[in-house]
């Protein structure tokens, strides 16, 4: 019995420090599954956090994300044609299109060197109502002749005549430019392609865009406000732009060259001439500059600071080189609220085809924009002929 209780004891001791080392290591190796799981939670909480953080400051927007791949594959498409990184970028829904019918969208650093160009010449884009559509025609409802108005008491009424309602249309039209250069030069990584470009592009546009604002005939291009019909001022209709003579044929005249002026000022109606502006090419300016009133004082006012216009009679001046010379029977000088009188509009996108083979060894960029023009109030511009 003594040896088997004996015996029974030393089989007790070693079960029991068996469970006990068993319990130790279970309790180690929980321990080191929490310590895992704590730490696997931690570094998820950070990527939370850092998210947050990046939610918390301004956002980069889906566009600005794709200008930097977007300028890096049009510069590899001006200089060696590859256009593997435009066709390639993928672009979320809210961003820009890259690829375009007829060719690419500019790098947005080329289309906006244009557009700051554009917005900065002097032409009549400066001062009329510029509208950026997604369609192919822009069309706006104008009054014409005025709202009636009249008082009314609690016993009687008053009706009014309502003004008559007019749809205009203008379409957009293609604009484009063709600059071309060798591929000598484009492969000099130091040569700025994309600056070059948007220099050649914008000059080209600027011509054109501010000739067709003045004279153009509304054929594949805006119409120009030179371009509507116009009778004298006493007569003109509401489709009509209404004119004043200097009195002299291809000249003012020689007593009192400045009543003309003056009497184009207030043909234009009151409400517009609060923001109303000359429009005149150098030559015509030349004349005008050189006038004094019956006390010796020039009519004609320099500007103070850099980027104002000059004064004449109290109203900026415009200098448009497209506006007619001062001859015999001339439409040479315009005065209204130009942004009332035309209306601008362009589809932003600017698009770019590169082309190799049409003038070897040149390379020749196909660049094309829409834009269009017209005039949309007669009331808010009169011409000045000289007859």
């Amino acid at each position: 019995m003594t040896e088997v209780k004996a015996a029974g004891g030393g089989d007790m001791s070693a079960e029991l420090k068996g469970a006990m080392m068993g319990f130790v290591n279970e309790l180690r190796g929980f321990r080191e599954d929490i310590q895992t799981k704590l730490k696997a939670q931690e570094e998820r909480m950070t990527m939370i956090d850092r998210k947050t953080a990046l939610r918390g400051r301004a956002p980069l927007s889906a566009t600005a994300e794709v200008e930097v791949p977007h300028q890096k594959a049009f510069g590899a498409y001006l200089r060696s044609g590859d256009d593997d990184g435009l066709r390639g970028l993928v672009i979320e829904e809210k961003a820009l299109s890259v690829v375009s019918d007829g060719g690419f969208l500019a790098a947005p650093k080329v289309a906006e060197t244009v557009q700051n160009v554009l917005n900065a010449t002097t032409s009549l884009r400066g001062v009329a109502n510029v509208v950026t559509i997604e369609g192919s025609v822009y069309e706006v409802l104008v009054e014409r002749g005025d709202t009636g108005a009249g008082w009314a008491t609690e016993a009687t009424t008053v009706e009014t005549a309502n003004s008559q309602l007019d749809r205009i249309a203008i379409p957009v039209h293609e604009l484009s430019a063709m600059p071309k250069a060798s591929q000598r030069l484009l492969d000099d990584a130091a040569f700025d392609v994309e600056g070059w470009l948007a220099e050649r592009i914008a000059d080209k546009f600027a011509r054109s865009e501010a000739f067709a604002f003045i004279r153009g005939d509304g054929v594949d291009k805006p119409r120009g406000i030179l371009s509507y019909p116009t009778a004298p001022e006493a007569t003109a209709t509401t489709s009509q732009i209404g004119f004043v003579g200097t009195g002299a044929s291809g000249n003012f005249l020689q007593t009192a060259p400045m009543d003309a002026l003056i009497d184009l000022i207030y043909a234009l109606g009151a409400g517009y001439r609060a923001n109303a502006a000359f429009l005149m090419n150098s030559k015509t300016a030349a004349r005008v500059r050189k006038m004094k009133d019956g006390d010796g004082r020039f009519l004609w006012s320099d500007p103070l600071t850099v980027g104002q216009m000059p004064q004449l009679l109290g109203y900026p001046v415009i200098i448009s080189e497209d506006m007619p010379d001062v001859a015999a029977g001339a439409f040479a000088v315009a005065f209204g609220d130009f942004r009332a009188a035309y209306t601008i509009v362009e589809r932003p996108d600017l698009r770019v085809l590169r082309d190799p083979f049409s003038a070897k060894p040149h390379v020749l960029f196909y660049a094309t924009k829409r834009v269009g023009g017209g005039v949309t109030d007669f009331r808010a511009v009169k011409l000045l002929r000289f007859t």
